[in-house]
């Protein structure tokens, strides 16, 4: 089938296509150890959800935080940490998803000895889109972008 018609009774929707070298990032606060690179967001996706990648630098950390309404997820792509939420605490590592309901006070930190990197949906958006591109613009280093982009892991 071509990609571009559709064989189904309704209308087709083009997906939005983007790359690692596309994500615009930021710091939420000049003093955090985390940054976020944007993927979707309201804006991009035309729905309410933030899709990012949270990267931690070593003994980097979100500050106690929590969502009205929204329910946050991450996905541990590469690195090790810990996530707490309410007072309870669990270690996590590369595969591990972590789904934080309304209102659970959470912090996500690297405990590792390398970066640790999260994929990080936050459903509604509840204006993390907002606050995140408030923040201070930054680049992407070689070493994001081998992660980003799948490279850091051997060949089979």
């Amino acid at each position: 089938m071509d990609p571009l018609t559709c064989s189904l009774p309704t209308s087709c929707v083009v997906p939005v296509y983007k790359s690692p070298k596309d994500y615009q990032a930021f710091r939420i606060s000049p003093g955090d150890s985390n940054r976020l690179a944007l993927v979707f967001d309201p804006t991009i996706a035309n729905m309410s959800l933030t899709y990012c990648v949270e990267i931690f630098d070593v003994g980097g950390k979100t500050p106690p935080n929590r969502h009205q309404v929204a329910v946050e997820m991450f996905f541990v792509l590469k690195g090790e940490g810990r996530a707490t939420c309410d007072g309870k605490t669990v270690a996590i590592q590369a595969g591990d998803s972590i789904l934080v309901p309304p209102s659970g006070v959470h912090v996500v930190e690297n405990t590792g000895s390398t970066r640790l990197y999260t994929l990080c949906i936050m459903v509604p958006n509840e204006d993390f889109a907002e606050l995140i591109r408030s923040g201070t613009p930054v680049e992407l280093d070689n070493e994001d972008l081998a992660v980003l982009g799948r490279h850091d892991s051997p060949k089979p």
